[in-house]
């Protein structure tokens, strides 16, 4: 009984992401949600007292997810760390309804900010800024004269860019752009790049679209691709 409960929570939480990411907020109502989920109104009041709610949950996933993606992003080398993280989050919001759901929202379920996108550039600034820091400290950073903070900034509008323009073009999101992007913006600034910013390697992140040749087809990914209906 508890496993189907279980399912039944998440069978909403991947409705209302579908939704969401395919769509608007303004989509992921009441009756829209429970269609798609294929549950009875009394279902989603049992574990949610409202959509709001169940739209937060969506948040609080994407918010997990995101995280989990930028501390894996910069892992390694401090240098390739922002190519790496914006390689990333393109495969992710090419082919991961949850993580493109959740960064239209705000962490109360709505669309007013900040958004979860907001919080995402805030921590990927703070930890290029982090990792230039140390590389300087440790002799590793090379000769540039390039501050921390300018890289981060950097790093924050290749990011934001890319993610922006893919709502329009998902080849935006192909993680070969970013590396293509960064492999010519980085030179410019003075900084060591190694041969994964220089677009000769793939990036490690799991389902990556970067090998695939379809990655210019429509942004949803196979179904089951955002992973939501895990427990």
């Amino acid at each position: 009984m508890q496993k189907r409960s279980e399912l039944t929570r998440q069978a909403l939480v991947r409705a209302a992401t579908e939704l969401i990411a395919n769509g608007r907020l303004a989509d992921a109502g009441l009756v829209n949600i429970c269609r798609i989920a294929g549950v009875s109104r009394g279902a989603l009041y049992h574990h949610f007292s409202s959509t709001a709610e169940l739209v937060a949950e969506v948040y609080a996933q994407a918010h997990a997810r995101t995280a989990a993606l930028a501390e894996d992003s910069f892992q390694g080398s401090a240098a390739g760390a922002p190519a790496r993280f914006s390689a990333a989050l393109g495969a992710a919001m090419g082919e991961d309804r949850l993580v493109r759901a959740g960064m239209r929202l705000s962490a109360e379920g709505s669309e007013e900010p900040p958004w979860l996108r907001d919080e995402l550039l805030d921590r990927v600034h703070a930890k290029v800024v982090e990792g230039a820091r140390h590389d300087g400290a440790s002799g590793t950073r090379g000769s540039s004269d390039t501050r921390p903070e300018d890289l981060a900034d950097l790093a924050v509008v290749v990011t934001a860019g890319l993610e922006s323009l893919g709502y329009t073009d998902v080849r935006w999101w192909d993680p070969r752009t970013a590396r293509r992007i960064w492999a010519m913006v980085l030179p410019l600034l003075g900084e060591v790049v190694g041969a994964e910013t220089a677009g000769t390697s793939e990036v490690d992140t799991p389902g990556s679209a970067s090998a695939r040749a379809d990655t210019t087809a429509r942004a949803d990914g196979p179904d089951g691709a955002d992973g939501t209906d895990q427990d």
